[in-house]
Parts: C-alpha cells; sequence; structure tokens
C-alpha cells in the first residue's frame, strides 16, 4: 500500500484495488473507507508509519458497501475502536445481515471487472459489529463540519462527504480519475448509471478545491471545474 501526503491533514492510502482517505484533526483522524479483506492491519501499520496509532481513528465512514471499500472496516474498527458509519441504505449489506445488489455491467465493463476481481482478495471479511447510520445533510464531527451527501446510483445508500470549509469533497465510487489519462469521469460497475450521472451533476454544484475519488488519482486545485466538465459531458436523466 502506498502512503500519500494530499496535504498537511489529509493522506491517501492506495490499495491494489481502490483507495482510502484519513483525514486529521488534530490528534484525532477519520478514515473514509477501509479498503478490502485484510485492510485493517496495513491501515493500522500505516498509521504507526505517520506516528500515530490505530486509537487515534475515531470514525470509519463507509462511501458504499463494496468490498474494495468496506472489506476492511470490521477489522480496522476491532483493532482501533473506531465507530463505523455508512448510509442506512447499505448498513444492512455492511453488517452482512443482507447480500447487496450485483452492479448491472455494460458491456464494455464486463472485461475490466473481471481484471478487477483478480486483484481482490478473497475470503469473508470481519463484519463490524455495529453500524452507525447516516443519512443526507447529516453532519459529522470532523474537518469542521462533514456534509454527507446521498449520491445514489452506483449503490442505493452511496455518500459523498463534503467539507465546506475546508473544500474537499470525497466522492466514492459515483465519480472516478481514468487510469489512462486522468480525466475525470462518472463512476463504473453501478447499480442505475442514470441515477449515478445525476448524482455526479449534484457534486459538481459544490465549491469543492479538492476531490478525493474511490479509483484513480484526486483532484488537488480546482475540482470543481473538472467535476462540472465531467458532468457536462454526461447530460442528465429523469
Amino acid at each position: 500500500m502506498d502512503v500519500i501526503e494530499l496535504l498537511p491533514r489529509l493522506h491517501l492510502l492506495r490499495f491494489p484495488v481502490g483507495q482510502a482517505y484519513l483525514w486529521h484533526d488534530g490528534a484525532e483522524s477519520t478514515l473514509i473507507d477501509a479498503g478490502a479483506i485484510g485492510a485493517g492491519r496495513t491501515i493500522a501499520d500505516a498509521l504507526v508509519a505517520l506516528g500515530r496509532a490505530p486509537g487515534d481513528v475515531r470514525r470509519i465512514v463507509l462511501t458504499h458497501f463494496h468490498e474494495d471499500h468496506a472489506g476492511g472496516a470490521g477489522e480496522f474498527a476491532a483493532l482501533s475502536g473506531a465507530e463505523v458509519l455508512a448510509h442506512a441504505l447499505d448498513a444492512p449489506f455492511v453488517r452482512g445481515e443482507l447480500t447487496g445488489p450485483p452492479p448491472r455491467f455494460e458491456d464494455w465493463e464486463l472485461p475490466i471487472h473481471a481484471e478487477v476481481s483478480r486483484h481482490l482478495p478473497r475470503g469473508a471479511s470481519v463484519r463490524p459489529r455495529s453500524v452507525t447510520p447516516v443519512s443526507d445533510g447529516d453532519v459529522l464531527d470532523f474537518g469542521g463540519g462533514a456534509r454527507v451527501v446521498h449520491v445514489p446510483g452506483h449503490t442505493e445508500g452511496s455518500i459523498a462527504l463534503f467539507l465546506p470549509g475546508e473544500g474537499v469533497l470525497f466522492t466514492g465510487d459515483t465519480v472516478a480519475a481514468s487510469p489512462v489519462d486522468g480525466a475525470v469521469m462518472p463512476g463504473v460497475f453501478n447499480l442505475d448509471r442514470p441515477r449515478l450521472v445525476n448524482s455526479l451533476r449534484r457534486l459538481a454544484a459544490l465549491d469543492a478545491d479538492v476531490a478525493c475519488f474511490g479509483h484513480g488519482d484526486p483532484v488537488v486545485g480546482s475540482a470543481s471545474a473538472a467535476l462540472r466538465k465531467a458532468a457536462d459531458s454526461h447530460p442528465a436523466t429523469g
């Protein structure tokens, strides 16, 4: 795993598939997404390398239930004592009470998904003991007040997190950056692509300077302009 400082208070944790983020408020930290199965110990080691401890992480906020984002949540929560939060619609899948619906793949996505799946760890994930549900408009106690933005489409309960005072936006898989040229684009492997595109347009209306994606390089500087360009190239529906 690579650990990259994006801002003095923000680190990117890059896994073989996907990525997570650490936001720091003084001695307290927040983890946004938690990697795949087995990532909990790797995240704990990364914190130690940064001069912090796993117990400094007070909360793990999951942008959605997919295994490359939520698979490590239970393991890291057990190591750190952190609270796990997810949208109410995705929380039952994170807890393992229900099996989440699979994406509706477009034909061109199938070979990409097959390749990604080869790099995901196998086995059963450690489920969080509890998951605190969040909803659109909730304000979480980090980053000066992190606003929950419900962005359905990738999953029914997908969320983004916006820190208005910091100009930082965590999009989850609603938005991605192309591995080829870094262009900002709608996320792939969606439950409902038209709804996802509408959610992208909602995020593009926010005044974000930094945009942190679930896959692909973040945009550091003038992120809202990049999001608007991506939204303008994909007309809203519905």
